[in-house]
């Protein structure tokens, strides 16, 4: 667009060509919110719905205080009628300014040479009058707003696709994790029905405890091997050592805590595991060691003891679990099948947050560009 304005732009002050509304502003206690739809706004994003409304109009919202980045400092845009709290400032573009170009324009603004207060940073309002803003022709600014809500737009309707995707497969995923694992045995029983032998865990596995090792130990045996403890989605590795205790296909399943009966699938790996984990070896070879995985990955955390307020999966309970034994072909089959949907939805579930973060780079580029203006006479 800067070719539109050769000669470069006249810029004013902030004070000069918008309205502030911060006198309309009142904060509400939580304890004192009727609820209701009007979207209740704090100086990052809406914090409540309540009842009633200080506003009723096209605004941006810029952070006074508590933007939870200073180098990306908080700008929301706002329509229609809202309750804004006193950590906003609520501005509006007078004639011949567009506010939402307002918002386009302040979201890459350094607003740190603005600042005050060093570590408990505020934006006062008589700081953000000074603040530039370019006069730019009506129908540039409209222009400008048209090219970057595009880019928005696109982005939302690319992460509601990824999210519906994603929500598709979880549930297929879910659907064919619960046909397979279906348990008409008992726990302690060692039954077959029609269709499917049933044998108890500690019939198929060895099953071996974890040993104790203190952050001490970790620290004077530092090493390249992992050590996991109290495993979650997120790895529970503990640390690393410079020995290992196994190296072997197998499950290990967290014993101890808010996370027992969670289980984790290991293959060539060299690793040692903590006293609130258990491992899981195979005794023969009529079991595949990735089905039995997706088997106690549903159905293990049903044998928990929550009892005491500490959750305990201990070994003589897991030995006793009842587990359906198909062929092994379709044990292979099962397993395939899973793989593939694990491996979409880990896929889609990791490539969301890249996809969304390549728009928002593509929304970034331009509106830097758009936005580029040299002021006149400069």
């Amino acid at each position: 667009m800067a070719e539109l304005c050769p000669d470069g732009v006249e810029y004013r002050t902030l004070n000069d060509v918008c309205d502030v509304e911060d006198n309309k502003r009142k904060p509400i206690k939580a304890s004192d919110r009727t609820q209701g739809k009007t979207p209740y706004y704090g100086a990052n994003n809406i914090q409540d719905f309540v009842e009633g409304f200080t506003h009723d109009g096209e605004y941006i919202l810029i952070a006074e205080d508590g933007s939870s980045s200073l180098e990306k400092y908080s700008i929301q845009y706002v329509a229609g009628r809202f309750w804004a709290n006193n950590h906003v400032h609520v501005v509006k573009g007078k004639d011949g300014v567009h506010t939402k170009f307002l918002y386009h324009y302040f979201s890459a603004f350094n607003f740190v040479p603005y600042l005050v207060g060093g570590t408990r940073a505020k934006l006062n309002k008589s700081e953000m009058l000074k603040l530039p803003i370019p006069l730019l022709p009506l129908s540039v600014q409209s222009e400008i707003v048209r090219v970057l809500d595009n880019f928005k737009e696109l982005t939302a309707e690319l992460t509601a696709e990824l999210a519906a995707e994603l929500a598709a497969r979880k549930k297929q995923y879910e659907y064919y994790r619960k046909q397979l694992a279906t348990m008409d045995g008992s726990i302690g029983e060692s039954a077959t029905d029609e269709r499917t032998q049933r044998r108890m865990l500690g019939e198929i596995c060895e099953i071996t405890r974890g040993r104790v090792m203190s952050k001490e130990y970790l620290r004077d045996n530092a090493g390249e091997y992992p050590v996991y403890s109290s495993q979650t989605a997120n790895s529970g590795i503990f640390g690393y050592i410079n020995n290992y205790d196994y190296s072997c296909e197998a499950i290990t399943w967290t014993t101890d805590g808010a996370n027992a009966g969670s289980v984790f699938y290991h293959c060539d790996e060299k690793f040692s595991i903590t006293n609130v984990c258990g491992l899981l070896r195979m005794k023969g070879d009529d079991v595949l060691v990735r089905y039995l995985y997706y088997v106690l990955q549903i159905t293990a955390k049903q044998y928990v003891n929550s009892g005491m307020g500490n959750p305990k999966l201990m070994s003589n309970v897991m030995a006793k679990i009842s587990i359906p034994i198909p062929s092994l072909d379709e044990q292979a089959r099962i397993v395939a099948i899973l793989d593939k949907f694990d491996a979409l939805t880990t896929d889609i579930t990791s490539g969301l947050p890249a996809e969304i973060a390549a728009r928002n780079k593509q929304y970034e580029y331009y509106r830097d560009k758009l936005l580029a203006f040299k002021e006149a006479g400069v």
